[in-house]
């Protein structure tokens, strides 16, 4: 008895799937989806606010006549399936239950599954079986036709290559277990031609490959540890396809930039010396800076234009696409994704070699040098306490990460780069210790020699620019009191003259 189900998208478009009751939901979902425009791989099925499972058919599912179904987008990150390959009398010799059994990820395809299988067991063969036949059809000494695998899934029946190459999740398989019962179906294919058109397929999909099926079972086996754990199909397509060629960094100008110190690190980086002439406590070179004169910032000393400080339309339009943006619905990443990202991160601090560091005392002077990724938490310390006037005084230091102020330990065997995340140029704060004396903490930090060969701070003057923005505005605001004037001499519009008549 045939009857129908309703499919809405997000976007309320519908499509009516003709259903009958063996039809199962995951053959519903790709002809929803083949009419609607949209990726089944990409899409799930949910009814009353309820997820359907995709390997039943819609005699199980409790559907009735003229369901409403909605359209979800579901992860990307493929989930873990148990398969268990039931084989035939023939091939169940020296298993037990006649069963083989391994996990995979839902995005893997059922001739991999078969391939996998036949690495796991020496001197198997299902995918490239031959029996030879005679012209009147029966078996004996003959030509070698093709012997097709013939898998079994709740009822169905998958025959055909082409039906071998959908993935467990296609078929509806997203979690849990499954059972697929193998059975051999000899074709009318010779076997030479079946071969060459399982090649060609995957030439077709894979590009040029003289291996061609038979090279993702060589590439699995060879990939595959002295474990267990099956090869996943990202490893497959990862063994393939060569690395991209990494772009070489450059640590001194990757930094991360935090809204505390964006300014500072700005300004310290304007202000860097090239060429430092000064020798510090550890045969560093390095660049000192005395204090300012004034007891006003020099930031607070600079000119300034009010309207850098209020927003306009281009600030709105901004602002508005970003709400829009965090509010879309983003799929999760994979656990795929997530380790590239991990290892992308690491490469970028491996990458960096040096690094500058100022420590800012708390009279506003201030020494910079360069460190190196072998230089520890201790090698900053002892850069600090050589240039103390009172070295014996207890102090800490400090900087400004992402998660906000973090304390660098002073015993700590730590590395600046690799451990403390350190990068590009970075301000470290010195703050006096619980016992530091009151003469320590009013007089001046640095010792009087470094402060004979200290220099000014340099801040770099910004270039007023102009603002057409008041004029455009006069612009718009004139022509706005001409549209008025206009319509004020023009009367009443005739349009709405005609409204008062019957």
């Amino acid at each position: 008895m045939a009857s129908t189900v309703v499919v809405i998208d997000v976007s309320a478009r519908q499509a009516t799937i003709r259903t009958t009751p063996g039809m199962i939901l995951s053959d519903v979902l790709q002809e929803a989806c083949k009419k609607l425009g949209a990726d089944a791989s990409r899409y799930g099925l949910k009814h009353k606010n309820k997820s359907l499972d995709l390997s039943n058919p819609i005699r199980l599912s409790g559907l009735s006549a003229g369901a409403k179904l909605e359209l979800i987008q579901v992860s990307r990150s493929p989930s873990v399936v148990s398969v268990a390959l039931q084989l035939p009398e023939s091939e169940a010799h020296g298993l037990p239950t006649g069963r083989l059994i391994e996990k995979y990820p839902s995005s893997t395809t059922l001739w991999l599954i078969l391939r996998n299988f036949e690495s796991k067991v020496p001197h198997r063969n299902y995918t490239a079986r031959a029996k030879a036949k005679t012209e009147t059809g029966d078996s004996g000494a003959g030509k070698l036709y093709y012997e097709t695998p013939v898998l079994s899934i709740m009822g169905r029946e998958l025959t055909s290559f082409t039906d071998l190459q959908k993935t467990l999740a296609q078929l509806g398989f997203n979690t849990g277990s499954v059972l697929l019962r193998l059975d051999f179906r000899i074709s009318d294919t010779p076997l030479e031609e079946a071969m060459e058109q399982i090649e060609g397929y995957f030439k077709s999909v894979q590009g040029d490959n003289p291996a061609g099926a038979h090279a993702t079972s060589m590439t699995t086996s060879e990939s595959v540890p002295n474990t267990n754990e099956p090869i996943l199909p990202e490893e497959v397509e990862r063994t393939k396809t060569p690395p991209e060629p990494k772009s070489p960094i450059d640590g001194e100008h990757q930094h991360t930039i935090t809204p505390g110190t964006q300014e500072e690190e700005k300004t310290l980086a304007d202000t860097e010396s090239p060429s430092p002439t000064i020798t510090g406590p550890d045969q560093r070179p390095i660049s000192v800076f005395r204090p300012p004169e004034s007891s006003t910032p020099r930031a607070a000393q600079q000119a300034f234009n009010e309207r850098d400080y209020e927003p306009t339309i281009a600030h709105a339009k901004l602002h508005q696409s970003r709400l829009q943006g965090s509010g879309r619905n983003k799929p999760l990443l994979s656990d795929k994704e997530l380790a590239e990202r991990e290892n992308a991160k690491a490469q970028k601090v491996a990458d960096i070699k040096e690094i500058v560091i100022r420590i800012r005392f708390p009279d506003q002077s201030a020494v910079s040098g360069s460190f190196t990724n072998l230089d520890t938490a201790r090698s900053l310390y002892d850069l600090a306490r050589g240039m103390m006037a009172r070295d014996k005084e207890p102090f800490l230091l400090s900087f400004r990460s992402a998660e906000g102020p973090r304390t660098i330990p002073q015993d700590g065997t730590e590395k600046l780069i690799s451990d403390l995340g350190l990068s590009g140029s970075t301000l470290v704060n010195f703050l006096w210790g619980e016992g530091a004396s009151l003469e320590a903490r009013a007089g001046t930090v640095i010792k009087n020699d470094m402060l004979a060969q200290a220099k000014e701070i340099e801040v770099p003057n910004i270039a007023e620019t102009s603002d057409p923005e008041p004029i455009l505005k006069d612009q718009t605001t004139e022509k706005r009191k001409e549209n008025g004037k206009s319509a004020s001499k023009g009367g009443m519009p005739k349009w709405f003259k005609g409204l008062g008549k019957k």
